[in-house]
């Protein structure tokens, strides 16, 4: 590779670069920015974090999103480790197709879509059983488990393709039953996938606005929801307090996962 391609090649990721993460800086920046305006820069200031701890609307709506999210992903990589362990494991099983269809349904389906027929399924349930009574945070737990479920299997299975089956029957050989196999080998080679199964199903329904603007009730605004509407009448630069924090947080931990596994290889 010549130094002009090279040049070339490094100039093509700068420009990349920038344009996914140059907003981010922006926005840091900003939050830091005296002026209520959002493009206006008047000093270095600390008031919109001040300003954000009063905000008792929106750290509730980022409290009650981070329950969801939290509640929902847990709830996807149990559901979701199943069906993985189903369709890589269960050759014999009757609905394995029917099953795999519906998950790769989840995968390509809009959001639009799969919020309007959330919404349907829990009016029916509500009119067939009494429950939910009203929708809220549960609904939306359950809305964003249901579409990010789709996720933890396509992981577990993938993860479960490229590993020696050997390792379980070895167990099974040595008299091991298979609860124990599945918690003694299976689940712990299985560690990974669940774990970034849980990390992308978290990051899923923290990030989502069009699902829960269909399954939620008064008393659930979400933060996305609560930015979106807050769009109609200006923006907040507390928004970009709350986001660099956010950030700040994201990269801990980040940074925290990478110097686990850097300790682990040592």
């Amino acid at each position: 590779m010549t130094a002009a391609s090279r040049g070339r090649l490094y100039f093509a990721l700068g420009l990349g670069y920038a344009f996914l993460y140059l907003p981010i800086a922006v926005l840091v920046v900003f939050s830091f920015n005296h002026s209520p305006l959002l493009t206006q820069w008047s000093g270095f200031s600390l008031r919109w974090y001040v300003a954000l701890l009063d905000n008792r609307r929106l750290l509730s709506a980022a409290g009650l999103s981070l329950s969801i999210a939290a509640a929902s992903a847990t709830l996807a990589t149990v559901l979701g480790a199943a069906a993985g362990l189903a369709l890589a494991r269960l050759r014999r099983f009757r609905g394995r197709r029917v099953l795999g269809g519906a998950l790769a349904a989840l995968l390509v389906m809009p959001e639009i879509l799969g919020g309007v027929a959330l919404l349907l399924l829990f009016v029916a349930a509500e009119r067939l059983v009494g429950w939910p009574g009203e929708r809220g945070a549960v609904t939306v737990t359950i809305a964003h488990a249901t579409l990010a479920l789709a996720y933890v299997a396509t992981l577990v299975q993938a993860r479960l393709a490229g590993q020696d089956p050997a390792l379980e029957e070895a167990a099974a050989d040595l008299g091991a039953r298979p609860a124990t196999i599945l918690r003694t080998v299976t689940l712990p080679l299985l560690a990974p996938a669940l774990a970034a199964g849980w990390l992308l199903a978290f990051t899923l329904s923290l990030d989502d606005l069009v699902v829960a603007s269909f399954v939620s009730g008064p008393g659930a605004t979400t933060l996305p929801m609560l930015v979106f509407a807050s769009v109609r009448l200006g923006l907040s630069p507390q928004i970009n307090a709350l986001a660099t924090l956010w950030i700040a947080a994201v990269a801990l931990m980040l940074a925290l996962a990478l110097w686990l596994t850097a300790r682990r290889r040592d």
